[in-house]
Formats: structure tokens, sequence, C-alpha cells
């Protein structure tokens, strides 16, 4: 074993210190969540809860899962991230790796098209007409279709072809006769596993969490996301309490509010689940991705 400096000692118990810090500051939020989610409101609103839960009650987790919309909207939102997923990944491998490839004529302009579009957006009412005008509103192609590509993960992933996919092996293909789409199908993306996992990874986490293009191109409630329906379990709690503060009614006011304080933390809770499961199992492919991105292309 090598005999540690001082200064190196110091160094390592300093560098721990700094992590137990910072675990503490991203453990917390998620523990008080989760503990006011199962404690008596009084004691959430009063901060007599700070940490472990106290007069345990399951009874927001009762009133949102009581909700059928809740159910249809766990359906509908895990409809949309796996076959969005798989859109994602139709569109952003095939465009990465043409990209990628040197002898694609006009590569630098289409390079610069899409550049462009990470600085200057159409905006919200053209995007919506466009969407309109295609007959997307109220079907499923509008949770997943205007969407079907981001340009930052088209660059990471042609960054990972670049550095990863020997050019040689490419042409060694092309010599014994393979096209470019069994070069493709067949080599490449066997190759490429991991930042297929990357892609799968960032684009399901972010259909999972969007609930924008529900609130804009969708009024069917059978298709709203999971998002949609906690927001409105949320503005249907905050509407309740106004009403019956116009109505002066002291006592429901105060049950209505632990009721709202309660559904408030199980919603997040609800919603927030499936990813703080899968995340820890996947971690490695999110540090991966990070890694590759800061590859120079």
């Amino acid at each position: 074993m090598i005999q540690q400096s001082r200064t190196d000692q110091i160094f390592d118990i300093l560098n721990k210190l700094l992590v137990c810090f910072f675990i503490l500051i991203i453990t917390y939020p998620l523990l008080y969540i989760l503990s006011a989610s199962i404690s008596d409101p009084s004691y959430v609103n009063s901060g007599k809860m700070w940490l472990l839960p106290r007069d345990i009650t399951f009874e927001g987790y009762k009133r949102v899962f009581q909700s059928n919309d809740i159910w249809t909207g766990y359906r509908n939102t895990i409809f949309y991230t796996l076959f969005g997923t798989f859109i994602n990944l139709a569109v952003t491998l095939p465009c990465a790796y043409a990209l990628a490839r040197q002898e694609l004529v006009g590569r630098a302009i289409i390079m610069g098209l899409l550049i462009f579009t990470m600085f200057f957006d159409g905006g919200l009412i053209p995007t919506y007409l466009l969407v309109r005008d295609l007959g997307m509103t109220n079907t499923i192609w509008a949770m997943v279709l205007p969407n079907a590509a981001s340009v930052w993960n088209i660059i990471v992933t042609m960054t990972f072809f670049k550095v990863t996919i020997p050019d040689g092996l490419v042409e060694a293909a092309e010599i014994d006769g393979a096209s470019v789409f069994r070069t493709f199908f067949q080599i490449v993306l066997p190759l490429s596993l991991p930042i297929i996992a990357v892609m799968g990874l960032f684009y399901g986490v972010g259909h999972w969490n969007s609930y924008f293009n529900g609130l804009i191109y969708l009024t069917n409630k059978n298709l709203f996301p999971l998002q949609l329906f906690l927001r409105d379990i949320l503005v249907q709690q905050q509407i309740t309490a106004e009403l019956m503060i116009q109505g002066s009614n002291i006592e429901a006011i105060g049950e209505q509010a632990k009721i709202a304080a309660i559904i408030k933390y199980a919603v997040m809770i609800v919603s927030a689940a499936p990813l703080l499961i899968v995340y820890p199992f996947l971690q490695r492919f999110f540090v991966k991705g990070v890694l590759i991105g800061s590859l120079k292309g």
C-alpha cells in the first residue's frame, strides 16, 4: 500500500465531507416529500415534521388513486414514453450516422440548418397551427411527432459514431459488398448499444415528464398523460378551497387545506416514483452520455 502524505489525507477527508454534504442536500428534499406525503398535514404545515413521518396516514394516496383518471394517465404516459422513444431513436440514429460520414454531400449545410434551429424557434403559435393543419390535434401523434428528434442528441450521437466506429470498419464492409443500410443495421448499431441506451434514456425521461404538448394539443381526457391528470387534481383542490373561503366555512376551509397539502405531496411521489426506482439501475448510462457529449467531434 502506498503511504499517503498528510496533505493527501487532509485532501481525501475534505473530499469525503464535501461528497457527504452534497448527498445530504440532494437526499433531504426527497425524504422530506416522501415523509410529508404520509404525515398528518397539521405537522407538515406547522413545521413539526422535518424528516421522519409524523402520525402516518395514507389518505393522500387513497384520494389520488381513487380516481380512474390516474390509471388512464399511467397507461397513456407509458405508451407515449415507449412509442415516442422508439420514434426518437428511429430518427436520431440514422441522421447522426449520416452526418458522421465525411462523404455525405451537403453535410456542412445540413449541420448548419440543424444548429440554426437550436438558436431560433418558430414559436408556439406557428407550431400549433402546423400541428392543427396536419390533423394531429387530439391524437397520439401530437405527443410524439413534434419532438421527434433533438438536435443536441443528434450531435452527441454523431460524435459517438465518429469517435467509436472506425472508418476502416465501414470501408471493409463496403468492399465486401455490404450496402449502406446493411452496414448501418448489422455492423454499426450492434457496436453502438451504449449510445442507444443513453439516447433511449434521455428521450424516455423527457417523454415521461412531458405535459406541455398534451396541455396545448389535447382536449380528449382519454388521451391525457399522467402529468395532466395530476395537474387537474391540484387545480381542483385549489378551486374547492377558494370556493370554501368565499362561503366563509372556517372548519371546512381548514380541512380542505389539510387535504390539499397531503394530496400535493402524494402527487409528487406518484409522478416521480417510476423514475426514482429506475434511475439507480441506469445511472451509468447517464454518466456515459455526459462523457460522450464532452468529446470533440
